[in-house]
């Protein structure tokens, strides 16, 4: 007999913090209670069922035995002429053998249930028994531990394989060997070294946001696996503060993304009345700067998506101002022109930009600066005129030096002196 009350409150507590259903609770009991009883009272090869009552607490245990024929069984008798045939031929014979405490034959099953079929389960009533030695006991626990934790895994499974490709939240439960373990409430996440952004440094107990890239099952649990470098990690926070985006009323078609650093963003409206770009800066930046310091102040270029790979291409490399794109469909490269004074911004430093550009618009990107002949020519001119004055200049200046120079020096007196003999 078991205490109703007390099994109550622990199945509510079970369901309540790990999510464990009380059916699930009370299958595992009844099967930890079936194990039990085989390990103390039951005999080899036999199958053994407990129904547990929820109302009074008691529990029923029978015996289950599968309906078989000579097609599935071998008899006693047939055991030496298979042992013999066995040695002499090889195996041929998939029958297994016949036990009275796993199987039944179908004559005598149909003494008991006159339409009982081949495979079929009979079952025989057991003995009620409250005693178990210890081992019974720590294998019954053991059995329960072990299914309340499948359930519970299962839960996880549910829950968050729904929220796969959402951001989450929780708290930094440890740091180890640059991995950082979150706590998310019912599960445990990991943010590998490889996923989190450059330069972040977290402290246990910090709250920290993140994309939930994958939900996996292993042998030691659900592996939850985060990312705070993902792209669409990006793309989810920016729908958390542009609802057009979770509308529909604009999309985000591409990023190119190097996380901590800086981002490049493709959007398009579907609705010839929104600005694309401009519902994601929001009004004052206010949105743009938003996702920017849950990122560190990682800088984003907004720009609108185009059919046009010329005008992406353009469009993509801002804010250097371009000269012209030319298209070579079959190498798929874009070669861009650009003045001189805007080379290096086109490039970027480190070759930044023209980088995240190339990945956003799937285009190889050569960028060329040109000078016409006529401006090389005429600065040509300008710097020899002024090489020649300022040659005139400094010989007229060498000129006056020279003249100042005499006109300083004072005339030499001649010193008479008288000398005796």
């Amino acid at each position: 007999m078991f205490d109703l009350k007390v099994i109550n409150s622990v199945l509510e507590q079970l369901e309540e913090e790990r999510g464990v259903p009380k059916e699930k609770v009370f299958e595992a009991i009844e099967i930890a209670l079936a194990t039990a009883y085989k390990k103390e009272y039951g005999k080899k090869g036999q199958i053994i069922r407990a129904k547990f009552d929820v109302n009074t607490g008691t529990t029923e245990f029978n015996q289950v035995k599968i309906v078989v024929d000579d097609s599935r069984v071998r008899m006693e008798e047939d055991d030496e002429a298979y042992d013999g045939e066995n040695s002499a031929e090889g195996d041929g014979d998939d029958r297994v053998k016949f036990n009275p405490e796993h199987h039944i034959l179908i004559e005598d099953a149909r003494k008991i249930k006159k339409d009982a079929q081949l495979d079929e389960e009979v079952i025989f009533p057991l003995e009620t028994k409250d005693e178990y030695g210890r081992i019974a006991a720590q294998t019954a626990k053991q059995v329960i531990i072990q299914k309340i934790r499948e359930a519970e895994k299962v839960s996880i499974l549910d829950q968050f394989g729904q929220r796969e490709g959402e951001v989450v939240t929780g708290s930094v439960q440890r740091i180890d060997r640059g991995n950082i373990f979150v706590d998310l409430g019912r599960a445990s996440g990991m943010l590998p070294y490889d996923e989190q952004i450059q330069g972040e440094r977290y402290r246990q107990g910090e709250r920290i946001r993140a994309y939930l890239c994958s939900v996996e099952e292993t042998p030691r649990g659900v592996f939850l696996k985060l990312s705070r470098s993902h792209p669409q990690f990006l793309a989810k926070l920016f729908e958390q503060e542009a609802p057009e985006l979770g509308n529909g009323s604009i999309e985000i078609k591409v990023i190119a993304r190097e996380a901590g650093s800086r981002s490049k963003i493709a959007v398009v409206s579907h609705d010839e009345h929104i600005d694309p770009v401009g519902s994601l800066v929001g009004q004052r930046g206010v949105r743009v700067s938003t996702v920017m310091s849950e990122l560190g102040g990682e800088k984003i270029d907004i720009i609108e998506w185009s059919d046009d790979p010329e005008k992406f291409v353009e469009d993509a490399l801002s804010p250097a101002r371009i000269l012209s794109v030319d298209i070579d469909g079959e190498n798929q490269t874009a070669r861009v022109e650009v003045s001189p004074d805007q080379q290096s911004l086109a490039i970027g430093r480190g070759g930044q930009n023209v980088r995240l550009a190339a990945k956003l618009t799937g285009w190889k990107i050569d960028i060329r600066s040109l000078q016409s002949e006529s401006v090389a020519d005429d600065e040509h001119v300008e710097i020899n005129e002024d090489m020649h004055k300022d040659k005139e200049k400094g010989e007229e200046s060498e000129k006056e030096v020279v003249e100042v120079k005499k006109a300083e020096v004072p005339e030499k007196k001649t010193k008479k002196t008288s000398a005796s003999v």
